[in-house]
């Protein structure tokens, strides 16, 4: 199946009222912004976004919502399943289709989790089903999954099982499993989800990523990505320091999603509301220390130079 997107993705945070219902009227607002600074891409219902913490029919509302505003503003739409009890993971395949997403990403099964290569093929099996006509990219993602299937396998063996899969979003920094895994079928999409190695990926020939940071400091992995194009090794790793500092100087104060989702809210001119639990909303003094420390980088020009 043809699947030509190729660049730079974010994935959506889910923006919650003070009652933490969805508030999808800033949908428009938001993907407006983003295409403001470049993105052309977009991931909704993924970890950013909090997707495993969200309703079948919360998933379902958010994804209508960013469909009707692709519509308009001509993002690519992807829109992630998985995280839920198959039943469900399948309805959500079928209604992404049916509402006429680009592309599809899946979590492996969560609980019964697979364990071989053979497993998880069958796993995605049944989601191709569901939505056969969609390309479909599978969400390999160790540290939350705990699943850890060689990537490498996995692009070998599925080759003409799933005719819907087109690739992976590959949230690891075990680089070497990735340009092998790209190596292994170069016709699979393999987007990168660790924004703190986007230099090391690019340079090694992969040419795609999907960060959190894409919200909140979209310019930078931009220039990184157009660094390497212009064979400025030296220039794409100055930019991945800064990047790292940035990143550094945020998560250490609480949970990624939660620290990104505040951090944005001082960055950009977008309110999206908390997070919702389980994880943890920050305290007053977490809070502080993040803003204190995007104040020292906004005063050494390092966030406005790279958002304008």
């Amino acid at each position: 199946m043809n699947f030509t997107f190729r660049g730079l993705m974010a994935p959506v945070f889910t923006p919650f009222k003070d009652d933490m219902t969805l508030n999808v009227e800033i949908i428009p607002e938001y993907a407006n912004l983003l295409k403001t600074f470049g993105i052309r891409a977009i991931l909704v219902n993924g970890t950013t976004g909090e997707g495993p913490s969200l309703s079948k029919e919360e998933r379902k509302q958010l994804a209508v919502k960013w469909k009707e505003t692709v519509n308009t503003t001509k993002q690519h739409l992807m829109v992630q399943v998985g995280g839920a009890p198959l039943p469900d993971v399948l309805e959500l395949a079928r209604h992404a289709e049916q509402i006429g997403v680009d592309s599809i990403l899946c979590l492996p099964e969560l609980y019964f989790k697979p364990t071989t290569t053979t497993e998880l093929i069958d796993y995605l099996k049944e989601i191709g089903k569901a939505a056969p006509n969609t390309p479909l990219l599978y969400y390999h993602i160790p540290s939350f999954s705990n699943v850890t299937i060689n990537m490498v396998d996995l692009v070998k063996e599925i080759k003409g099982k799933v005719p819907s899969f087109c690739g992976l979003k590959f949230t690891s920094t075990q680089l070497d499993e990735a340009i092998l895994a790209l190596q292994a079928n170069e016709k699979y999409a393999i987007f990168v989800g660790a924004d703190s190695v986007l230099a090391g990926a690019f340079a090694l020939g992969l040419d795609s990523a999907i960060g959190t940071t894409f919200n909140i400091f979209p310019g930078i992995s931009i220039e990184i990505l157009k660094a390497i194009g212009q064979s400025n090794v030296k220039e794409a790793r100055i930019l991945q320091e800064q990047l790292n500092t940035l990143i550094e100087g945020i998560k250490k104060h609480g949970s990624w999603v939660a620290t990104m989702k505040y951090a944005m809210s001082l960055i950009m001119p977008l309110k999206l509301g908390k997070v919702r639990k389980p994880l943890n909303n920050l305290t007053e003094e977490e809070e502080k220390s993040i803003a204190d420390s995007l104040k020292r980088s906004a005063s050494s020009g390092l966030i406005l130079s790279h958002n304008m």
